[in-house]
């Protein structure tokens, strides 16, 4: 059922092993390096055609700089505009998909395994079809074009996945926690505030991390229902680092490194409860 170990196989195929998951690494990595070596290369450079080759001199300072400048981008407007987009989008998308998924797997209730279904369907729908009809309603309820319209957008549309995630989660702690609880005389809320969010930790870490990169690293949303700059979030604001008549490619990579950094440092800051809430319930005793 299972692949056997690469200890318990052929040993020649483990210098074979090694080189394919060599060649893979660096496949994946080579990208990435292109971009940070890119992001610290003086324009000149790439005028040059030098874009592989170390660097006639380091622009780290100046690039990085540009890319703030107020008089060359409105990077850090939208940088700012991603934050107040994301974390109450996460926030509430947690907040309100972790009460529903308590509710879809605790109680006992007509129609739940349907309500249930409906959450799994909708993370099937393809999201391109919604867009004319949800820019449409953005417009009529005075929502289009602005950081609370996306931000509502997004904690709507991650609540199906999210809900579905941790009622997955739910459903598989002991039930006899809840009933011991009720029999103590706790509320249904203290129930889920001290019985059921404390186990869900490493879950709700999971989903946080996955959640924060979804909504942060969104474009298609955000160019259909953002059009200024008041509302517009980093990774859509980029193509302000476009010139006119000529493309600043360092500055777009440094851009790419700022808008890219928030979403590394929350899955490194969470990284042991990230992998602690995907192996749970993973190893049945």
């Amino acid at each position: 059922m299972f692949p056997t170990p690469l200890s318990k196989r052929s040993p020649y195929l483990k210098p074979l092993y090694l080189i394919t998951v060599l060649a893979v690494l660096i496949m994946f990595l080579l990208p990435l390096a292109a971009i940070l070596l890119t992001s610290i290369r003086p324009g000149s450079d790439i005028t040059a055609g030098n874009y592989w080759g170390i660097p006639s001199r380091f622009a780290l300072a100046e690039n990085y700089g540009e890319v703030f400048n107020p008089a060359r981008s409105p990077m850090l407007r939208y940088f700012i505009n991603s934050t107040l987009i994301t974390l109450p989008a996460v926030f509430f998308s947690i907040l309100i998909s972790s009460m529903a998924g308590f509710a879809l797997a605790v109680y006992r209730f007509k129609g739940r395994i349907a309500l249930y279904a409906m959450f799994i369907a909708g993370n099937f729908i393809p999201y391109q079809i919604l867009m004319i009809p949800v820019r449409t309603m953005f417009v009529r309820f005075g929502l289009f074009d602005t950081i609370f319209g996306l931000a509502l957008f997004h904690t709507a549309f991650q609540t199906g996945f999210a809900t579905f995630f941790l009622r997955n989660f739910i459903v598989e702690l002991p039930i006899s926690l809840v009933e011991s609880a009720r029999v103590e005389g706790a509320s249904e809320i203290r129930i889920f505030r001290s019985v059921i969010l404390p186990l869900l930790r490493p879950a709700l870490a999971s989903l946080g991390v996955l959640l924060f990169t979804f909504v942060w690293n969104d474009f298609f949303w955000a160019l259909t229902l953002v059009q200024s700059d008041k509302a517009r979030p980093i990774t859509f604001g980029l193509s302000a680092l476009k010139g006119q008549w000529l493309i600043s490619w360092n500055l777009i990579a440094a851009g790419s490194v700022v808008a890219a950094l928030p979403s590394v440092l929350v899955f490194f800051i969470l990284q042991k409860q990230f992998i602690a809430g995907l192996t749970l319930g993973g190893v049945k005793e």
